[in-house]
């Protein structure tokens, strides 16, 4: 047996590249392919599936794009397979993947791991006061966020395929190695590093160069390369990626990852492990290969994340290309008047008036706000978005637009792909629970084994006085001069519900100190003023010579309840680097 475990991921998300599996397939040595596909908004999908038929619910590229079509090599292999594919019906998953397996005269040990659909016990939740107060009959799904631990029996049962519901995303990898390494559960360094592992490689190829800042430095996008991972007994890994294939192995581009989606990086809080990266280190171990390193753990808290979805009424997308002379004035005098027309027209027949809209112009950077630059553009796509708790509201407002064809600005037109559909809102929310609620089960064919929630029963270790070094603060002189921050750092952001982090890391380690003196939470806030509900947290993850900044209510409710064009922040990054900060000068 070797002394670290191969495991690559499949998939970063419902929708991910059919390109991962296939070249996973030529790595030599490969024991585990994890494919991810849960996210929150993937919830809210997977929910508005099941309202309509009750037999999904489920992710099906699981199904149809690995089983259906690598399934025999992978089990030729001795590949085994781990996914959170369940989602909202495990057992229609298993049945799936078991009937496309017959096909290739195939019966793989499938085990599936329950126990995060809490939709049963609505009741009771709503009774302990647990469930918000004004969501009474419009909850679709309560599902917590498991451990690894169930995952890893599963591993020790000997199953092929392990399919689990909502786990958190990171136990997919510290699963497999918890079963592989026998790690203790109150090992929390190891657990830490296995966690770390899983949340490299969670997101695809987002640890290979996928949406890196230097994006121009990274070849081959056609055809790039998904993570592939040696980690070791200690927890520490090195990254790689398949043979031949594109994409970038790098400490900047796995630096990002770690951060990404992240809050305080000194204590990611997991079901399993108090986690903290803050001191993580990433070098280049050689050519191609990227190690990390680092990771330490205390024990977890008593409380489990859950996520829920509910239904939020009814929204409308409009698109509008308008070009010519002035197209930014005409781009908003068109949305003003059919806001205006369509508000008349619903008083007239007795309706409310929107519950929320949003204006974008498309090209004209909007979502810059202030640090919007003022060039002139002859051609913009009006986005004007809407919600509604009827759809009959919103059907005037969807047909009025196509009179903007002939009634407003000349250069318009007035719709892409014909009538804009009215869809339902699915919107996500999130409770704290003690883990009394969750029991975590494991079947594999006609054997159940429960798995235990809690930690195990080991004495509390408060956290230790950190000696590792961090930088000192600076005074810096002479900050006449600006540049924008990307020429000194990277940076990448992503969503959690309605908040947004974004990590920024020093290119160099002697920039680390500059840095902190200089991007200040208050800069940040003042730079998405435009676009916050809340505050602006800054956390220090020194290793990475990195800051962390976690904006609280920045997307406009997020995921599936918001209705900006970035509703999972993606942008945010992008917008923080380009702008100017104060450099020192001679």
């Amino acid at each position: 047996m070797p002394d670290y475990l191969r495991i690559a991921c499949g998939s970063g998300y419902w929708g991910d590249s059919a390109t991962a599996v296939p070249q996973l397939l030529h790595v030599p040595g490969l024991q585990v392919i994890a494919c991810e596909y849960l996210a929150e908004t993937t919830m809210a999908i997977l929910a508005r599936a099941q309202q309509k038929d009750p037999a999904r619910g489920y992710a099906t590229d699981f199904v149809d794009v690995v089983v259906a079509r690598y399934l025999p090599d992978i089990m030729a292999k001795g590949i085994r397979l781990v996914t959170n594919a369940g989602g909202l019906n495990l057992p229609a998953c298993r049945d799936a993947v078991a009937a496309a397996a017959a096909k290739h005269g195939l019966t793989p040990r499938i085990a599936i791991v329950q126990g995060d659909d809490l939709m049963p016990r609505e009741a009771e939740l709503r009774a302990a006061g647990l469930l918000p107060a004004d969501n009474e009959g419009k909850v679709l799904s309560i599902n917590a966020y498991l451990g690894a631990r169930a995952v890893a029996a599963a591993f020790a049962s000997g199953a092929d395929i392990v399919i689990t519901g909502r786990s958190v995303d990171s136990a997919l990898a510290l699963g497999p190695l918890a079963a592989h390494f026998n790690w203790a559960w109150d090992d929390w360094d190891k657990l830490a590093a296995g966690t770390l592992a899983g949340h490299v490689i969670e997101c695809g190829a987002q640890a290979t160069g996928g949406l890196f800042t230097d994006w121009d430095k990274v070849p081959d996008w056609d055809r790039i390369g998904y993570p592939v991972l040696d980690v070791f007994a200690d927890g520490s890994f090195e990254l790689f990626k398949p043979e031949g294939t594109g994409g970038l192995i790098a400490p900047l581009p796995v630096s990002e990852q770690i951060l990404y989606e992240v809050h305080n990086p000194s204590a990611y809080l997991m079901p399993d492990v108090n986690c903290d990266f803050s001191h993580v280190s990433v070098t280049q171990a050689a050519p191609g290969r990227v190690r990390v390193s680092g990771a330490r753990g205390r024990p977890p808290g008593p409380l489990l994340k859950a996520t829920g979805t509910q239904r939020g009424g009814f929204q409308v997308q409009l698109m509008l290309a308008i070009r010519g002379i002035d197209a930014p004035a005409k781009a908003r005098r068109t949305a003003d008047a059919l806001l205006a027309r369509a508000r008349r027209m619903m008083q007239d027949a007795g309706f409310a008036d929107f519950s929320a809209t949003e204006v974008e112009l498309l090209g004209c950077e909007s979502h810059y706000g202030p640090q919007a630059r003022k060039l002139p553009t002859r051609e913009v796509i009006l986005r004007v978005a809407a919600r509604h708790e009827n759809p009959k509201a919103l059907a005037i407002l969807q047909r009025e637009c196509s009179s903007s064809g002939t009634s407003f600005a000349p250069g318009t037109r007035s719709t892409f792909f014909g009538r804009a559909d009215i869809s339902p809102v699915v919107e996500a929310f999130t409770v704290m629970l003690e883990r009394r609620w969750c029991t975590a089960t494991v079947t594999c064919g006609n054997h159940t084994e429960t798995v235990p929630v809690d930690p195990p029963a080991t004495a509390a270790i408060p956290p230790a006085s950190d000696d590792r070094a961090v930088p000192p603060s600076v005074v810096i002189a002479n900050m006449g001069a600006t540049a924008p921050l990307v020429q000194f750092a990277v940076g990448r952001s992503g969503d959690k519900g309605d908040d947004v982090n974004i990590g920024i890391i020093a290119r160099d380690a002697d920039s680390y100190p500059w840095l902190r003196k200089v991007l200040t939470a208050e800069r940040v806030a003042a730079t998405f003023a435009h676009l916050l509900t809340g505050q602006v947290e800054r956390y220090e993850a020194p290793g990475l010579s990195a800051l962390n900044f976690v904006l609280r209510g920045a997307l406009g409710g997020g995921g599936a309840a918001s209705l900006r064009s970035d509703p999972l922040g993606k942008a945010f990054a992008q917008i923080l680097l380009d702008t100017p900060v104060p450099v020192p000068t001679p």
